[in-house]
């Protein structure tokens, strides 16, 4: 394993050249005063969290345009558009068949243009508007088809918004500011079915439509006044934000540079698909694919929470309004362990932690029928998330470099991983004795995530091994060694484990 570096250099060496020292060459006067890089330093993470912060409201957004149709399946949309069950299904897994395949095109785009922004801001417009399509849907096929290209365009998201944190924020940064962003997927988990409720309670029959049809429009439209907002609001590069100083902008690129030893930037020569090449050849990719998508079926359970819910013998408002509080719960503890990730540079027990706590979770739900038990339990699942969280920025830090390696990297794993949501909603069939059968599914994934997790610390930490006996070695050869990579030795580089 420790010997992944070497082989993977011959092969994409020639593909990268240092743009950047391990620090510029020219410091302003300002940076290099420690008391005036402290003030500028607030300042610049002042800004930076409040414009990054509107991800949160776009991923609330992005997961309720994504799974607002089983909201309106409860109110008549199955039965308006003459859809059996095995179609209806078919609408909800061909998103992600789009959600897939774009995910790894539109990575690689982003990281090549000086916008993001703009980028983010006209994916959500677009996919805003296919989402209030979905309300004039009047048959299988034509949902179908909605599905499909919502699924395709939302898929930019997340991968996307991620690129943009890791060209900002360092290592000790990073898990926490995933967390802030997920906390709109968990924020949605907890509101959505009461949104929907809201809507789909007092909208029938105004101007002689559906109710289902209101809540594609009204949340799409909403989608699409937010993503106006966005292409002013969201970052960019740290090389050319506006709203920024001219020694923030510089000190932005300073700390990614000695974050890890060399400049965040891709060579010159680099064509739009050698980030891919690199990332295909390089073995962590493939231990976390598989095990991220084992982790997606063990988490399953949370677009059939208010479901796991119902089997406390609530009627239907009071299981809508139990199965918020869960989530809430679930935000304020992946807020605590990332920031604990963050805190001591390790990631490893911050994801097996809190799947142990899920898996204490679905043991008492499949050993028990009692109520308190049981809720307690759903708090314990939803718990859960934090590793997810953390996963999300080992991924990250895992690949540092080039940044065309790093997008493709993020892209693939949670590409791929999203096949274990195709997967997961075949899981939650088995009803009887409370879904005991189905806990025993997903407790299953959690332990192959465990392993999973547990192989790639061990491959890390030989990798770590590997690059302190390069530095002790005086005629080891970086540039020839650590690949595409290039991580510079004297920076005293180590993965996170």
């Amino acid at each position: 394993m420790a010997d992944e570096i070497s082989k993977s250099g011959s092969d994409a060496a020639h593909l990268e050249k240092p743009t950047m020292a391990t620090t510029t060459t020219t410091v302003s006067p300002a940076l290099a005063d420690p008391e005036s890089r402290a003030r500028i330093e607030k300042s610049l993470k002042r800004k930076l969290d409040a414009r990054c912060g509107l991800f949160v409201l776009i991923y609330i957004m992005n997961y309720l345009d994504r799974n607002n149709i089983a909201a309106a399946r409860l109110k008549g949309l199955q039965a308006d558009l003459n859809m059996d069950y095995s179609q209806y299904a078919t609408c909800l897994s061909i998103l992600y068949v789009g959600y897939i395949l774009m995910q790894v095109p539109s990575n690689i785009f982003i990281n090549r243009i000086e916008r993001p922004s703009l980028y983010i801001s006209l994916v959500m417009l677009v996919w805003g508007l296919i989402s209030t399509l979905s309300g004039v849907a009047t048959n299988f096929a034509g949902m179908v088809v909605i599905r499909f290209f919502l699924g395709f365009v939302e898929a930019a998201f997340l991968p996307g918004a991620l690129m943009i944190l890791s060209k900002w924020y360092t290592r000790k940064e990073l898990t926490l500011r995933n967390a802030i962003l997920f906390c709109g997927n968990l924020i949605s988990n907890a509101f959505s079915a009461l949104i929907a409720a809201g809507v789909l309670s007092n909208m029938q029959g105004v101007l002689g439509h559906a109710a289902w049809r209101w809540l594609f429009w009204i949340e799409g439209a909403i989608t699409m006044a937010i993503a106006l907002t966005a292409a002013f609001v969201l970052p960019d590069l740290p090389t050319n934000t506006r709203g920024f100083t001219k020694e923030e902008l510089e000190l932005a690129q300073l700390r990614i540079a000695e974050d890890v030893g060399e400049a965040d930037v891709d060579s010159e020569d680099q064509g739009p698909w050698d980030g891919l090449f690199m990332a295909v050849k390089d073995i962590k990719i493939y231990i976390m694919m598989i095990t991220f998508t084992a982790y997606v079926v063990g988490l399953s359970f949370n677009a059939f929470f208010p479901s796991l819910t119902e089997t406390l013998g609530f009627s239907y408002v009071p299981t809508l309004l139990m199965s918020a509080p869960p989530w809430v719960f679930s935000c304020i503890f992946s807020l605590i362990v990332a920031w604990s990730s963050d805190r001591c540079q390790e990631k490893f027990w911050h994801i097996v932690g809190p799947i142990l706590v899920g898996l204490v979770g679905f043991i008492i739900s499949m050993s028990t029928l009692n109520v308190a038990a049981r809720y307690v339990a759903l708090f314990l699942q939803a718990s859960s998330y934090a590793g997810f969280i953390v996963f999300y920025s080992w991924i990250s830090v895992s690949f540092p470099r080039p940044p065309a390696k790093r997008a493709v990297a993020i892209a693939m794993i949670n590409a791929f991983s999203q096949l274990g949501n195709v997967a997961g909603s075949y899981v939650w069939n088995l009803s009887e004795n409370g879904y005991r059968k189905s806990y025993g599914i997903v407790t299953a994934m959690f332990g192959i995530t465990i392993v999973g997790c547990f192989g790639f610390r061990i491959l890390l930490r030989n990798l770590n091994q590997k690059l302190e006996e390069l530095e002790n070695d005086a005629n080891a050869q970086p540039e020839v060694v650590y690949g595409d990579e290039k991580l510079r030795m004297s920076k005293g580089f180590r993965y996170l484990v």
